[in-house]
This record gives C-alpha cells, structure tokens and sequence, in this order.
C-alpha cells in the first residue's frame, strides 16, 4: 500500500477550507465544514481554524481566490499550521499552486477520506481496495503533483522534472492499477463463493451514512462485538453474523457507511465488499434522527444505493439515536403532552414518507428494540415463505453458515 502514515502526524494542526457554491446557505456550509473538522479528527489532525469563500465560479490555478489565499497565509504565520484541508476535490496543479502560495502541505476531502480508510484497513481485501482506490486518485494528478507525491512516498518510480519520468509514473501507476485489480479480482472469487454457500439464508444489510450507529446495532441484534466507535468509518471490512429470532434464522451484515462526495473511485474499488448489499434480500436503511442534516443524509445513502443498482430492494428505514433527538429538540419545561404531540407528528410524517416502513429507536438505550426486531422478523418471515411456499413453521436446521 502507498505509504501515507507521515500525511497526518500525532496532533497535527490543520486548518479547514471550503466555498459556498451558489444555491447554498452559510448555515449549510458550516455544517459541511463541521463534517470535514470530523473527518480530520479521525484522521488524526486537529482543526484550529476554518475559512470559506462565497465564489460564482471557482479559480482553476488555486481553487479559491488569491486574496483568500493569502488571508490564509497570514494567518497561518508562525502556528506551526501543518496542513490545508479543502472540502472539495482539487487537480494537482491547483494543490501545487496552493502549496507554493502558501507553504503548507495541502490535500483534498477525497485524500483525507482515503486516509482514513487506508489507516482502517485490517483485511488484505480492505488494503487492496484502499491502495487502488489511492492510485486511480494519483493517476489524473501527476502532471502538477511532483511535490505531492514525494509527500506520499512509496514506490511510485523516480521524482523529477521533464516529460519522461511523468510517464514513468504514469507507467508504473497504471501497472500497480492492472496488478491490484486482479488481485481484488481473485479475492471477490473466493468472496462470492462464501456468499453462495449461503444462498438458502434471507440476507439482511445494514446501511447507512457513517457513524450512524449500524455497528451498535449489528451488536445489539446478533450479541456480538463488532468494533463501534464514535469515529467515521469505524467499518470497512463487512461483517456479517447468523441471527435467530423466534426460530427463524437470516444473515445480517454490517457494512462500510456512506458518505457525502464519497469519491467515486472509492465506490469503485470497494464494489466487492458492497456486493454484501447488492445481493442481500432486505436492506435496514440506519439514520442518525439527532443530526441536523439528517434528511440530506437519507438523500446522499438513498442516492449510491440507486447508484449501486439497490434502490428498490425492501427497506426498513430505522431512525436511530432518539434520546438524543429528543434531548437535541424538546426543552426541559416543555409540557409533556405537547412532546407527544410532536413526537406523534414526527413518526407519522415518515411512516407516510416510508408506506410505514419505519421505526424509531435508541440503540445504546435499547428503547423500542422489541418493535424493531418484530417488524424485522415479520418481513423476514413474509420473504421465507414467498422463496419456499412447501415450507411449514419456521423451525429452519441449516447448517451452510
């Protein structure tokens, strides 16, 4: 895998950049840029100051304009600012002319997720898909990357100037490509085998935007200790457990979490670890109901499923973290039959939004848990006897999983 564990050092200061593109708000924004301070922290930086620039169009030599440029400069002046974080995705001449302006390493949201991801990878799966995920990012770059990828290190071929070692690179680049994807292409043989073995299963897939409690929730369902932490991108490899509710078996799998301009070479590269949700029967669509924005990240997860080829599979919409809603929402003085009122309004909006498809909970409170996993059981039940009308009961003895 590329080398990238000097991108971020131990408590790296960093400083946030991001533009207000017409037809969006300050308030959006901020919230945008708060989502990026999250992304670097668990990344491993910290943000000590974040600026953003109302633009109609964007500069194609430094993304933001010159006076921004220098604004950031001056500030960054004597605090030992180690890094730019931009909330958009730049070319390579555009983080070259940032770096000369300012003299800060700087990277693009589609870098610091890859980061992430690549500090993430366990399996040697999850390491194949990250480090090609990495390489097709570089590829397009190259040209007005020299500086930026003698930051990276690893084995790309020879740094310096001219046309010849460009597509040196370019060569060695796309036969690392070549030679991951093969790779990968061997892995999701054996993968899909395993799947096969169980066909006889209704498969269950949590999905979601990151860090919306789906681990918390694997955890809670089968009793197990998939790792669920307070961190984007805590899943990367999936995990998929038996579960036996009332007698009735089915396979439930946790899966990596979605995200905002998630880069499209990372869905991509990770399409074999997705295929977990592109072949299960039933999808447990998690949302964290205490984010602001949590009805544009319903639209971002309900956009790659379309874009996966899922967005009409059976869906139970599960709104997660209400005492945390609630806490969020209703003052304490409050008059508890108007927080009902409320409450009531909120369900029946998306039970309507969802033909009723619907629940509403608290994972760490285990409140309303008995409805969730008798709504789940149901539809699990109902698809049984739909694939094997000959069977009575639901007493299944497998023994493929």
């Amino acid at each position: 895998m590329l080398d990238k564990t000097n991108l971020f050092k131990e408590e790296e200061k960093a400083i946030l950049v991001g533009v207000v593109h017409k037809g969006q708000s300050d308030h959006q924004v901020q919230e945008y840029l708060d989502e990026l301070a999250f992304l670097a922290t668990t990344a491993g930086a910290i943000t000590v100051k974040t600026f953003y620039q109302k633009l109609q169009h964007t500069d194609a030599k430094t993304y933001i304009g010159k006076g921004k440029l220098e604004e950031i400069r001056d500030y960054a002046a004597g605090k030992n600012i180690r890094v730019l974080i931009f909330d958009d995705e730049l070319t390579g001449a555009q983080i070259t002319n940032i770096e000369k302006a300012t003299n800060i390493k700087t990277i693009d949201r589609s870098d610091l997720i890859l980061d992430i991801f690549a500090r993430r990878a366990k399996t040697a799966q999850a390491k194949a898909q990250v480090e090609l995920a990495q390489y097709q990012y570089i590829l397009p770059r190259l040209r007005g990357m020299w500086k930026h990828l003698e930051r990276l290190g690893g084995g790309i071929g020879t740094r310096g100037p001219g046309e010849s070692e460009i597509e040196t690179d370019r060569r060695i680049v796309r036969e690392k490509i070549s030679l991951l994807r093969r790779k990968l292409n061997e892995i999701e043989k054996q993968a899909f085998t395993q799947r096969k073995d169980r066909g006889e299963f209704i498969r269950v897939a949590l999905v979601g935007y990151t860090n919306v409690g789906k681990s918390t929730i694997m955890n809670l369902l089968s009793k197990s200790d998939v790792l669920a932490e307070n961190k984007l991108f805590a899943t990367l490899d999936t995990t998929t457990r038996k579960i036996v509710f009332e007698n009735t078996p089915f396979l439930l799998s946790d899966t990596v979490g979605f995200i905002r301009k998630l880069p499209h070479h990372l869905i991509e590269s990770f399409k074999s670890t997705l295929d977990e949700v592109k072949e299960s029967d039933i999808l447990l669509h998690v949302v964290d109901i205490s984010h602001p924005m949590y009805e544009d990240q319903i639209k971002v997860v309900n956009s790659t499923l379309a874009e996966l080829g899922c967005g009409d599979k059976p869906t139970i919409t599960v709104f997660n973290k209400m005492d945390m809603y609630e806490k969020n929402t209703f003052d304490d003085w409050l008059e508890p039959e108007v927080k009902t009122t409320l409450l009531n309004e909120l369900v029946k909006r998306w039970e309507n939004e969802t033909n009723s498809s619907c629940v509403f909970i608290s994972a760490i409170e285990r409140r309303d848990i008995d409805r969730f996993r008798s709504t789940l059981l149901n539809l699990v039940r109902n698809m049984y006897t739909k694939r094997y009308p000959y069977k009575t009961g639901f007493g299944f003895q497998y023994d493929a999983f």
